[in-house]
């Protein structure tokens, strides 16, 4: 198989075809750190020139800086929109503040020249989507997923799963969704609405399998496609060696946690696999999960990633792992490469 088709298969739902990795594009809105604008072109251009193409944003990244940086480089590199899916999300309107103070107080290192206002209702959602595509520069995108609706969960079943079933029915986007941390809430969604894709972040990687309770048994029963993001959980499974000081879900990592990703280390590199490689492959080993989100700063870090996904994993090692019971019995290994 060619770099291009493993990577540039489309997420909609007229077709089975899905991208093996989405680019995502958090860390390319300012999140936590600035990037500047030649990095994050030069790292979009790089993704493209691997065959990746599927794109993900939200106005909820760097108070729309995701979006509009994005458009921004599909423009200057001249990519042909037909061969991109582009997926956003809806869920926050971003409000414009009279005065500017100090920087947004979501991580993301931005002025805060807006606020975010939760909304799922139609006309939310269908504000949402027309300032997305302005922002991003396009007539359209290919996927819309509810964001984050935890804290909103019947307004997003009542009313925001309508109104993207009706933009559906509509031909204004191809494909319709979810995204959420909570495994438990996103299987309740696939198991009431008629969701193209999800997007789960954390909850089905080396370090958390919660998924396999409930999710992944529900979209698989479903028909719906998983993107699984956060398959680092946000820092501590990105290095072969994993630091004390390292993250958890965008927290300082438990030590439990810590000790539990070093055996996971060293299994792994009993077999000649780094803790990085066996944590981007893992996800991809469920029949439900189509693809996996991954973010990138700079294009050295998407081309090792990318190299990390290619490389071959012996099969043994997943079955030493659920020997260990470093993962789940029942967690199924991936294909080897």
């Amino acid at each position: 198989m060619t770099e291009q088709a493993r990577y540039g298969r489309r997420l909609s739902s007229s077709s089975d075809d899905v991208s093996g990795l989405v680019l995502g594009t958090a860390a390319l809105g300012n999140l936590f750190e600035p990037v500047d604008d030649d990095r994050v072109r030069e790292t979009i251009a790089s993704a493209w020139h691997s065959g990746v193409r599927s794109f993900d944003t939200a106005p909820h990244y760097g108070l729309g800086l995701a979006e509009r940086r994005l458009g921004e480089a599909i423009r200057m590199l001249d990519l042909p929109r037909a061969e991109l899916v582009i997926s956003t999300k809806v869920g926050r309107i971003l409000e414009p503040l009279d005065d500017v103070v100090g920087e947004d107080d979501e991580g993301y290192a931005v002025p805060r020249t807006h606020q975010r206002r939760w909304d799922f209702g139609p006309a939310g959602i269908r504000r949402s989507l027309d300032e997305s595509c302005a922002r991003l520069g396009v007539d359209h995108v290919d996927v819309a997923l509810l964001h984050d609706p935890d804290d909103h969960m019947q307004q997003a079943i009542r009313e925001g799963y309508p109104a993207l079933s009706s933009l559906r029915a509509e031909g204004r986007i191809a494909a319709i969704g979810a995204g959420m941390n909570s495994a438990p809430r996103l299987a309740r969604l696939v198991a009431e609405c008629d969701l193209d894709v999800v997007m789960i972040a954390g909850r089905y990687s080396l370090l958390d399998q919660s998924a396999l309770d409930d999710l992944l048994p529900t979209a698989s029963a479903r028909g719906t496609k998983v993107v699984v993001a956060g398959v680092f959980n946000s820092g501590l499974l990105a290095h072969a060696s994993p630091r004390a000081d390292a993250t958890y879900d965008y927290a300082a990592a438990p030590p439990v946690l810590v000790e539990r990703a070093r055996q996971l280390a060293l299994v792994c590199e009993s077999f000649g696999v780094s803790l990085p490689q066996a944590a981007l492959q893992f996800p991809l080993g469920h029949s439900a999960v189509a693809a996996i989100a991954l973010g990138a700063r700079t294009p050295q870090e998407l081309q090792a990633d990318l190299g990390l996904l290619s490389a071959p994993v012996p099969a043994e090692l997943w079955d030493r792992l659920r020997e260990t019971g470093l993962i789940r019995s029942d967690a199924p290994s991936p294909p080897t490469r």
